[in-house]
């Protein structure tokens, strides 16, 4: 590892401790982190219950049963484009439908509104993006510190490829207040909530591995471990020297990084310096 900036006494303990289960999810949330999620089932629980409340409510008010079952499907929908991960995705936006045909109370529902599901799905999860990371997002303060490892000029250019919900970007923001935030996800019903989610960062739709890296200071990322030697070989090929790939848990077999920032609780960072 090459040599590190002057850090604080607890930011040296930071970087020398390893966790002991490093893709484990830190027991302590902020307070702004806790306001923003709700505890797993709550959201899946939630979505059934306001799925079969409209759907009795639609019903026994005479809409058509086809209609009742397209509006109950699309309020779970609501909840379930904020899932952390594609089976919880899957089970909030599933439950209603498969519970309605269990229950015998589907006559009236024609056999291509049941696609309606596996139609949302595929529209927040195409086929293309099943192979990238899941939507696990990145934890408030798992970047706190990366501005004293990871020098960045003024307004510096930052890209999280494959952002998600924006989880990353903010993060980034808190780490770098001033910079210039850009985000971009494959799903497009992700990227639009990303969009409100982050109003002052630059979220586009489109493939991070098509589009360039070639502008930007730093580019973040939080991908499965198979997708580094390709996010690595992108950096070097794209990005000009004395810019940064920065990657959340996962690091580069092969490649010797510029520093490894361990925040307490929380997953490795590995920083990589494009030279």
């Amino acid at each position: 590892m090459s040599a590190l900036p002057d850090l604080s006494r607890r930011q040296k303990r930071r970087l020398a401790r390893h966790p002991e289960h490093p893709g484990g999810a830190h027991e302590a949330r902020s307070s702004a982190r806790t306001r923003r999620t709700l505890p797993w089932p709550l959201p899946a629980l939630l979505a059934w219950s306001l799925a079969w409340s409209l759907w009795i409510t639609s019903t026994s008010s005479g809409l058509p049963a086809a209609a009742g079952f397209v509006l109950a499907t699309l309020s779970a929908g609501l909840f379930a484009i904020g899932a952390r991960t594609r089976w919880r995705l899957l089970m909030t936006l599933g439950g209603f439908p498969l519970s309605l045909a269990l229950s015998g109370l589907a006559q009236g529902v024609a056999a291509a509104l049941w696609l309606l599901p596996l139609a949302l799905l595929a529209a927040a999860y195409p086929l293309r993006a099943w192979r990238d990371a899941p939507l696990f997002p990145t934890e408030a303060d798992a970047l706190e510190g990366l501005e004293t490892l990871v020098p960045l000029p003024p307004m510096a250019r930052v890209l999280d490829a494959g952002c998600g919900l924006g989880h990353g970007l903010q993060a980034l923001q808190k780490v770098w207040p001033d910079a210039r935030l850009e985000g971009i996800e494959w799903s497009w019903p992700i990227r639009l909530a990303a969009g409100l989610r982050c109003p002052w960062a630059r979220i586009r739709q489109g493939d991070m591995w098509s589009a360039s890296w070639a502008e930007h200071d730093l580019v973040y990322l939080f991908q499965r471990p198979e997708s580094m030697n390709r996010a690595a070989e992108k950096a070097l090929a794209e990005m000009r020297p004395g810019s940064w790939l920065v990657s959340l848990e996962f690091d580069v077999p092969g490649m010797r990084p510029h520093a490894r920032l361990q925040n307490e609780g929380h997953r490795p960072v590995w920083i990589y310096a494009i030279r």
